[in-house]
């Protein structure tokens, strides 16, 4: 079994855009230096900008141009593409600047992330911005899990969620939209011109519920994988950047319940197919995640 890669050929088409969008005056940098080959996406870094051939299995048409000029308007937050997608043999490609990501041995940016959140969540939602639609990855995730206890495990927490994050209904609106990101976590994080924390990867940037940006350490923060100090931290500095996702006081997980459970349920899924496809044991964050499942799904009914 094995994790699919770029298919041969596409890394030397990434390096020649790169080359080109850097120019003959850019400083010289050995490269192309490949910063990621998982899941069909390739993420090539030539001087200092990065050339991205996106996932291929997913649909970016004319959202993602969309997503991208709201983008451009938010240079203390997003670290932008330089331009409109390409289309290169098919595939959808952007050319970004090149930013420091996070590094694990260092003490993590949790504070910087949640103050870049709340700032993006407060920023005006544009009449024309896509809708950042999310959810549904949870069902896709699912669906594609095979037979064995800890599928069985995880499929009965998914039945527990409403049916519009099962793919069987539409979304009911929010109350009030906000701007955000869609898939926030700290490998979303870099540091860009100026040494200043920005967002990248905005192929899900839109209106929505802003709690959802909340969602992933929250759910691993509820799966005894995320540490409580640091998700205090995060919550905490969240809160006082005056972030509209959790009330300032009481209880936040009045908002963050159901996002936090979907992706609890979407990340389990994601390490057990991980680990299926490598034929090995679930680890230790890995089995804490379906654990959490187990609870989800012996708490509530089937929705």
């Amino acid at each position: 079994m094995r994790t699919e890669t770029a298919p041969p050929g596409l890394l030397a088409r990434l390096a020649e855009i790169g080359r080109d969008a850097a120019g003959p005056d850019a400083p010289p940098h050995p490269g192309p230096e490949t910063l990621y080959d998982r899941h069909g996406v390739l993420v090539v870094r030539v001087g200092d900008v990065v050339v991205k051939a996106h996932q291929p299995d997913r649909e970016y048409g004319r959202p993602l141009h969309d997503r991208i000029r709201l983008a451009q308007t938010l240079p203390r937050v997003l670290l932008a593409p330089l331009g409109p997608p390409l289309d290169i043999d098919g595939r959808t490609v952007t050319v970004s600047p090149y930013g420091e990501p996070v590094d694990p041995q260092e003490e993590l940016p949790w504070e910087e992330g949640a103050r870049l959140l709340a700032e993006l969540h407060a920023a005006p939602v544009p009449a024309d911005a896509p809708s950042w639609g999310r959810p549904t990855r949870v069902a896709k995730v699912v669906s594609r899990l095979g037979s064995g206890p800890a599928e069985d495990v995880v499929r009965r927490a998914f039945a527990t969620l409403p049916s519009w994050i099962r793919g069987e209904g539409i979304e009911p609106p929010a109350e009030t939209e906000h701007l955000i990101h869609g898939d926030w976590h700290l490998g979303q994080m870099v540091r860009g011109p100026g040494g200043r924390w920005r967002l990248i990867d905005i192929e899900d940037l839109g209106r929505g519920s802003p709690a959802w940006d909340l969602a992933r350490p929250a759910a691993l923060y509820s799966g005894g994988v995320l540490p409580p100090d640091e998700w205090t931290r995060f919550l905490g500095a969240y809160q006082q950047a005056g972030g509209p996702a959790v009330p300032t006081q009481g209880d936040p997980w009045t908002a963050l319940d159901l996002p936090a459970r979907s992706l609890a349920i979407q990340i389990a899924a994601t390490c057990v197919l991980s680990a299926g496809r490598s034929e090995r044991s679930l680890d230790g964050a890995e089995q804490a995640m379906v654990d959490a499942c187990a609870r989800i799904g012996g708490a509530r009914r089937p929705a």
